[in-house]
C-alpha cells in the first residue's frame, strides 16, 4: 500500500477536523505510527475480550482520529457490567458518530434481554440505524404491552421473526407475547419451526415449538437426531400438534434424503395431513431435490396443489426446477404466486416475461412480457442486460454524469465519518472502516446521501484507491451511473498484459477480480484465498508448477504481479477445461472444478437457466455477477456495445469424444 501517496491528503482533511495529529504523523512514514499501532492492538484485545488490556491502552488513544473506536471497544467489552450513567456519558461524548449509534444498538439489546422496558422505550427512538430486527421486535413487544400496538403488529413481528436465521430472544419473545394475545396464529408459529428445521437451526425450531406445544420438545430432539427412525416408529398423526411434528420430521429427512422423504410422505403420511401441510412438505422435498439437480424435483413440485401455500423461497426453487425441465407454464404460475415484493426481483421479472413468450403467444401476453422486460432492462446487472438484449439492444456504457464540482468534492472530504472510515481502512482496520463508511453514506440526517453526495463520496474513496468503497458507494445511485467509479480498472497495464499473454479476454479477468476482491490488494478470504484474484495456496502451488514458475511460495500471492500471473493462468486452465465456457469456468474458479463438472450433467440448457440453478447461493450469485461485470468491462475497453448472451452460450454434459484438458485441475 502506498502510504505516502495516500495518507498525506487524508491527513490534511483530518487535521481540518481537529483530528490531525496522528494522521500527520502517519503521513511522514511508510507504515502506521506508534499511535495507530495502539488502535490496532486495542482491536486485537477487543476480539480476545481482554478487558484489562483495553483499559490499559485506552488513555494512549486520547486525541487520535479513531479515538471513538477505542472508547467503544473498551466500554463494549464490559457492557454487561457497566452502569447506565457510563453508557449515557459515552453517548453524549460521541454524539453523532457511528460508535454512538453502535453502542446504543448494543445497549438496547441488553435492555431488551433484561426486560427493562422503560429505559428501552426512552432510548430506542434515538437509534438512527434502525436496522436490527431484534431491536424492532423488542419495540413491538413494548407497543403490545402498553396497549398501543400498530394494527399490523402481527405481520411486523412475523416478518422480522422469519427473517432471523438463528434463535434470538427479541423476536421469539415478541412472537410468544403476540401468540398469547391472539395476534399470531398457531400456523404462524409452526411455519417458523418449519423454516428453522429446514435451515438446520434446531434451537430456533425448538423455541418456536415451545410457544405452541412445549410438551412436544422431547420429540423435536428425537426427530432431529434420527428422522427416519422417528417417522417409522409412528403410524398415525391425530391432532394438529402431532401432525406438525411429523411435518418437521419429514422436513428434516428431506434435507438429507428427499427421495426417501417423498416415499414416506406418499405411502404413509400424506393421508394424515391437510392440504397446506402436504403442499408445504412437498415444496420442501422439491426444493431439496432441486438443490441436487434431480430430475425428480419438478415432479415433486407438481404434487403441490396450491402454490399459495408455499413461501417465496420454496416458490423460487419451484421456478428453477421448472426452468430446468422446460415447464414454462409452471414457471409462470409459480412466479405469479410469489409475494408482490418477490415478484419485483429482476430474476423473477425476467423469467416471467420469458414464460409469457413461450408457445402460442397472445397480443396481451406479448405486451405484458415487453412491459416486464422494459421495467428491468439496463446495463447494470445480469437480468437487466438479458432483458436489454431481448428487447433488441446491446449493453453499452451509459452517459457519464456531470462532473463533480469543487464544492461537492470538498463536502465529501470534510465528512468526519468518511474520513474516519478511510483512515481505519488505510491502517488495517478494514472491518471497522467499512462499517463507519457505510454508516456515513447511509445516514445523512436520517435520509441517506443524495446521488451527487454519493458520487462525491465514491470519488473520495477512488482517489485513495479504496476501490471496494468506491464501487459500492457509486453503485447506489439510480438516476445516473458513473462507470469510471463502478467499473474501475486499476493496474490496467498488468491485467491486460497478463490476460493477453495467456489468451484471456481482459474484460473477463477484470469482471472476475471485481467480484473476487473489489481490487483490495491485501484481501484474504475466510478459507485462505489471497490477493487481487483470491487464489488459494494449494491452487497457486499447482498452477505455478503447471506454468513452470520456479521458486514459487504462497507468500508471493501478496505481490500484485505474481497474484495476477497465477490467477490468470489458473482461470485460463479452467476455461480450457470447460471448452471455453465462461460461466462454467467462473463457477470452477469460485467453487472448485469438481462441482461444475457435476452441475453440467443433465439436459442441455441455456446458460442463464443453468446459472440460476447453481445449488450454491454464493456461486450462483458469483457467476451471474462475473458475467455481467465482464460485459460492462468489454464495453469500456472496446468502446463498442456488447452482448452478455454471446458470452453465456449453452451448457450440458461434456462431449464424451472431447478429452478433458486439465483433468487434475484442483
Amino acid at each position: 500500500m502506498h502510504w505516502m501517496k495516500i495518507l498525506t491528503p487524508l491527513a490534511l482533511s483530518l487535521s481540518l477536523m481537529g483530528m490531525g495529529s496522528s494522521a500527520q504523523a502517519l503521513a511522514v512514514g511508510a507504515a502506521p505510527t506508534a499511535a495507530d499501532q495502539v488502535l490496532i492492538d486495542m482491536q486485537q484485545a477487543f476480539r480476545k475480550k481482554d478487558r484489562v488490556r483495553l483499559a490499559q491502552l485506552l488513555p494512549q488513544t486520547r486525541g487520535h482520529a479513531l479515538e471513538p473506536w477505542a472508547a467503544y471497544w473498551e466500554l463494549r467489552a464490559r457492557l454487561e457490567d457497566a452502569q447506565a450513567s457510563e453508557v449515557d456519558a459515552f453517548l453524549q461524548r460521541w454524539a453523532g458518530t457511528y460508535q454512538e449509534d453502535r453502542l446504543r444498538n448494543d445497549w438496547l439489546l441488553l435492555l431488551g434481554q433484561r426486560r427493562e422496558w422503560a429505559r428501552f422505550a426512552a432510548m430506542q427512538p434515538q437509534f438512527r440505524m434502525g436496522d436490527d430486527r431484534e431491536v424492532r421486535c423488542y419495540a413491538l413487544t413494548i407497543d403490545q404491552i402498553e396497549g398501543h400496538a400498530p394494527q399490523d403488529i402481527g405481520a411486523q413481528v412475523r416478518e422480522n421473526w422469519y427473517a432471523q436465521r438463528d434463535a434470538d430472544d427479541g423476536c421469539t419473545h415478541a412472537a410468544s407475547e403476540l401468540f398469547s394475545a391472539g395476534a399470531l396464529s398457531a400456523s404462524d408459529v409452526w411455519r417458523k419451526a418449519r423454516l428453522a428445521m429446514e435451515a438446520n437451526r434446531v434451537r430456533a425450531a425448538r423455541d418456536a415449538v415451545a410457544i405452541v406445544a412445549a410438551d412436544w420438545l422431547p420429540q423435536v430432539t428425537q426427530l432431529n437426531d434420527a428422522p427416519t427412525k422417528f417417522l417409522r416408529a409412528h403410524s398415525t398423526a391425530p391432532g394438529r400438534q402431532r401432525k406438525e411434528i411429523m411435518v418437521l420430521a419429514l422436513i428434516k429427512l428431506a434435507t438429507s434424503d428427499p427421495d426417501n422423504a417423498a416415499q414416506l410422505l406418499d405411502a404413509k403420511w400424506s393421508v394424515h395431513f391437510n392440504a397446506e401441510e402436504r403442499n408445504w412438505t412437498w415444496g420442501v422435498i422439491g426444493k431439496q431435490a432441486a438443490l441436487r439437480l434431480s430430475p425428480m424435483a419438478s415432479d415433486y413440485f407438481a404434487k403441490v396443489s396450491r402454490d399459495a401455500d408455499l413461501s417465496d423461497e420454496l416458490l423460487a426453487w419451484k421456478v428453477r426446477a421448472a426452468l430446468r425441465a422446460g415447464q414454462w407454464d409452471m414457471v409462470r404460475k409459480a412466479i405469479s404466486a410469489m409475494s408482490p415484493g418477490a415478484q419485483k426481483d429482476s430474476a423473477w421479472t425476467y423469467w416471467k416475461a420469458r414464460a409469457l413468450l413461450q408457445g402460442r403467444v397472445t397480443d396481451a401476453e406479448r405486451a405484458e412480457a415487453t412491459a416486464l422486460l422494459r421495467s428491468i432492462a439496463g446495463p447494470g446487472g445480469f437480468y437487466g442486460q438479458l432483458a436489454l438484449e431481448d428487447l433488441g439492444e446491446r449493453v453499452s456504457v451509459p452517459p457519464a454524469p456531470a462532473p463533480l464540482t469543487a464544492e461537492e468534492k470538498a463536502a465529501a472530504r470534510a465528512n468526519p465519518g468518511l474520513n474516519r472510515g478511510l483512515y481505519a481502512i488505510l491502517i488495517g482496520l478494514r472491518h471497522e472502516g467499512v462499517r463507519e463508511w457505510n454508516y456515513a453514506t447511509n445516514l445523512h440526517e436520517r435520509g441517506g446521501m443524495g446521488e451527487r453526495e454519493l458520487l462525491a463520496a465514491a470519488d473520495f474513496a477512488c482517489q485513495y484507491e479504496v476501490w471496494d468503497r468506491c464501487i459500492n458507494t457509486s453503485e447506489r445511485t439510480q438516476a445516473v451511473a458513473d462507470y469510471s467509479q463502478r467499473y474501475p480498472m486499476p493496474f490496467e497495464g498488468a491485467v491486460v498484459a497478463h490476460s493477453r499473454q495467456v489468451g484471456l479476454d481482459p474484460a473477463y479477468v477484470y469482471g472476475l477480480i471485481r467480484q473476487e476482491s473489489r481490487f483490495i490488494m491485501d484481501a484474504r478470504s475466510g478459507v485462505g484465498a489471497s490477493g487481487l484474484m483470491q487464489v488459494m495456496p494449494a491452487t497457486a502451488r499447482w498452477t505455478a508448477k503447471k506454468i513452470g514458475l520456479a521458486g514459487f511460495t504462497p507468500d508471493q500471492l501478496h505481490d500484485r504481479d505474481t497474484n495476477i500471473t497465477i490467477g490468470t493462468a489458473y482461470l485460463k486452465l479452467a476455461l480450457d477445461d470447460f471448452a471455453g465456457s465462461m460461466p462454467l469456468a467462473a463457477a470452477a474458479y469460485n467453487a472448485g472444478p469438481g462441482r461444475p463438472r457435476n452441475w453440467r450433467n443433465g439436459p442441455v440448457l441455456d446458460a442463464a437457466i443453468w446459472a440460476e440453478n447453481v445449488p450454491f447461493t454464493e456461486t450462483r450469485d458469483y457467476v451471474k455477477k462475473v458475467l455481467a461485470n465482464t460485459t460492462n468491462y468489454a464495453a469500456l475497453l472496446t468502446g463498442k456495445p456488447q452482448s452478455l448472451r454471446e458470452r453465456l452460450g449453452k451448457i450440458g454434459p461434456r462431449d464424451a469424444a472431447a478429452p478433458e484438458v486439465n483433468k487434475e485441475l484442483p
